[in-house]
């Protein structure tokens, strides 16, 4: 998919900041819609087809950390927070309300722009998996999956980006258990990720995780029993130097506890170890 093809919803009271965002996304070719608060922008994802949210966290009516919550509801599109609040627990708590990124303000374009583009990459490759119900998210799973394709991934993905999936995927391409003539699809448990169909079931149900949530666990579930650090995990899955990430990771690490373990706070699948990083056990 071209830029053009993508339709990016700009989520900001301040008539400034939304007006130079349009600029900068119109210069690369994107679609734009804009709203005022996070109520308005909520009620436009049900109407719209969008494949990005740009939302500012303090806004009247509804905050964008309020709107981050609805939209997890029913739709896995990514959101990028924007900003003024630089601490460290401000970044946290975006994060772990369903965030995708965290970008404080005065923000740089060149790196906004940068974001977006990963972003929306890894959303493509997963094909909008899990976007939710409804027409918009509907057609906008159905629009990401077209861009998932191997020929539109070879010309957005980086070769680092590439060089490291395919690390990733080529230990376990075979676990024990799945069927005869299966690739890609990692099981441990009743825990099994297909990587064909993009999709995660824990226990004969299936599991909805983010791009970013997704990508991790395929990592972690590739290569089960390797201990991956915080920075090799932030390096992998968001194609970008690891500089001050662990906290970033862990936050993640988090949800997809919550959402693939009987009790998150005594893990069966994906552990902890303490001092050196992560790792998804292999079991029977």
């Amino acid at each position: 998919m071209d830029n053009k093809d993508y339709t990016i919803l700009i989520c900001d009271d301040d008539a400034d900041i939304t007006a130079a965002l349009r600029i900068y996304l119109a210069q690369e070719g994107y679609q734009i819609i804009c709203a005022e608060n996070g109520l308005e922008a909520v009620r436009m994802l049900d109407k719209h087809v969008v494949h990005l949210v740009l939302l500012d966290v303090m806004m009247p009516i509804m905050d964008g950390i309020q709107a981050a919550v609805k939209i997890r509801e029913s739709s896995n599109v990514p959101i990028l927070f924007l900003s003024a609040k630089s601490e460290d627990t401000d970044r946290i708590l975006g994060l772990h309300m369903g965030g995708d990124d965290y970008i404080t303000k005065p923000f740089n374009p060149v790196e906004l722009m940068a974001r977006i583009k990963a972003a929306l990459r890894r959303y493509a490759r997963l094909g909008g998996m899990g976007a939710g119900v409804g027409q918009a998210a509907t057609a906008q799973a159905t629009t990401a999956s077209a861009a998932a394709s191997p020929t539109a991934q070879a010309t957005t993905a980086t070769a680092s980006a590439a060089a490291a999936l395919s690390a990733a995927t080529s230990t376990s391409a075979n676990p024990e258990g799945a069927p005869e003539g299966s690739e890609n699809i990692y099981q441990t448990g009743d825990l099994v990720l297909d990587d064909n169909r993009k999709q995660v079931m824990f226990d004969g149900e299936e599991v909805s995780l983010t791009a970013l949530e997704y990508n991790i666990l395929k990592l972690l579930m590739a290569n089960m029993d390797r201990v991956y650090t915080s920075a090799q995990i932030y390096e992998a899955v968001w194609d970008e130097p690891a500089l001050q990430v662990p906290k970033t990771v862990s936050v993640h690490i988090r949800h997809i506890r919550e959402k693939i373990e009987i009790n998150p706070k005594d893990p069966r699948y994906l552990k902890v170890i303490y001092g050196l990083g992560y790792k998804v056990v292999k079991l029977a």
